[in-house]
């Protein structure tokens, strides 16, 4: 066992270029694992730097000063932060609040509706299925609202963090954007004079996560403009709060589009009941998935990299686990990185480089 195990560390580990890129994510993947809380704004910061940065670097070319660009960029960020805190939030808190305050109208319509099952199925269904089933959604409902009081006894603390984060966040933004090249050659002088395969896979990554995560965040603003035009030109009570979890849905691959189906349903069914205006409003929900998994997706993202849908669900599952929201907004680059490393790795004469499994179409 000990001999298998030198072997295995040899193969793997003798090339010193792979040793450094081994310790380098082991450092990393740690301090995130053990500080990711305290580092939330910071690592939010980054992440919003990193998307600025293209717009930064296209200003620059164009009027030859850095800080003048960053300036401009930075306004305009403001600018749309201003209008989420201001105006997004209080809309989406109203239209939360009155939904909920129907949820015991929409319950009894929907008790009223299966309690016709029975007659037509009884075979099937029973009645006393139909009252556990309302039973079970009473209690779900219960406890959910007990956890939403818990939260807003608890939610002066919880501003006082927001709103820290409201002020350092775009304060860490605005000086990563200016100092970049100071930040990025500080941080170079920790790392040794060789490090080719470490530039190699950053290289390979580099455009390949800004082309992802720039590509989502324009998935996530036109699939969630484009639903709320449509729900609100058919007079849905709740368009903004449900075109906010369409738009966000986007981000888990699969499972988001299915699992925001049911509020979807839901609501328009509280609306409108079974009927054709209720036909047509899930009609056109599912015209909306359908456009962005067959023609949006794939000209947002025709240069990223491809994976296998178990790929990425494995993907969803783990980086999730790890770090919540974050973790499932990074699946498939965090996946495509680990894709990369394997591909990168040194070996030994004679073996080939491990591959994921890759399909043509890339995923939501």
């Amino acid at each position: 066992m000990i001999n298998f195990i030198q072997d295995w560390y040899r193969r793997n580990f003798s090339d010193p270029q792979a040793a450094l890129l081994a310790v380098f994510m082991a450092v990393t993947f740690s301090v995130i694992l053990v500080m990711g809380d305290m580092l939330a704004p910071f690592l939010a910061a980054i992440i919003i730097a990193y998307l600025l940065e293209g717009p930064v670097q296209y200003l620059q070319k164009a009027w030859g000063s850095r800080i003048i660009a960053v300036v401009v960029v930075f306004l305009l960020f403001m600018t749309v932060l201003l209008f989420l805190v201001l105006g997004l939030i209080p809309l989406l808190y109203h239209q939360v609040a009155e939904y909920f305050q129907e949820l015991p109208n929409l319950i009894n319509d929907g008790r009223k509706t299966l309690l016709t099952l029975p007659e037509s199925y009884p075979a099937f269904v029973s009645v006393e299925q139909v009252e556990e089933l309302m039973t079970m959604m009473r209690r779900a409902i219960a406890e959910f609202g007990e956890n939403v009081l818990s939260i807003s006894l608890a939610s002066i603390p919880t501003l006082i963090i927001a709103l820290v984060y409201l002020i350092v966040g775009p304060l860490l933004v605005f000086f990563l954007l200016k100092d970049k090249a100071l930040i990025l050659g500080w941080a170079r002088d920790f790392l040794p004079q060789d490090r080719r395969l470490l530039l190699k896979v950053w290289s390979e990554m580099d455009d390949q996560i800004g082309n992802y995560v720039r590509g989502k965040i324009n998935e996530i603003l036109i699939v969630g403009v484009v639903t709320y035009v449509i729900f609100a030109l058919m007079g849905l009570s709740y368009a903004a709060l449900l075109a906010v979890l369409v738009g966000v849905s986007v981000i888990i691959p699969y499972i988001g589009a299915v699992a925001v189906t049911f509020p979807v349903a839901f609501a328009g069914y509280g609306q409108w009941g079974w009927g054709p205006d209720f036909a047509w409003f899930m009609v056109a929900y599912t015209v909306i998935q359908g456009l962005d998994g067959n023609l949006l997706v794939p000209l947002l993202f025709s240069e990223a990299v491809n994976l296998h849908p178990v790929a990425i669900i494995l993907a969803v599952l783990v980086f999730g686990g790890l770090w919540g929201f974050w973790g499932v907004f990074f699946a498939i680059p965090l996946a495509t990185l680990v894709k990369a490393l394997l591909n990168a790795w040194p070996k030994p004469p004679g073996e080939a480089a491990v591959q994921l499994p890759e399909k043509r179409q890339q995923a939501r």
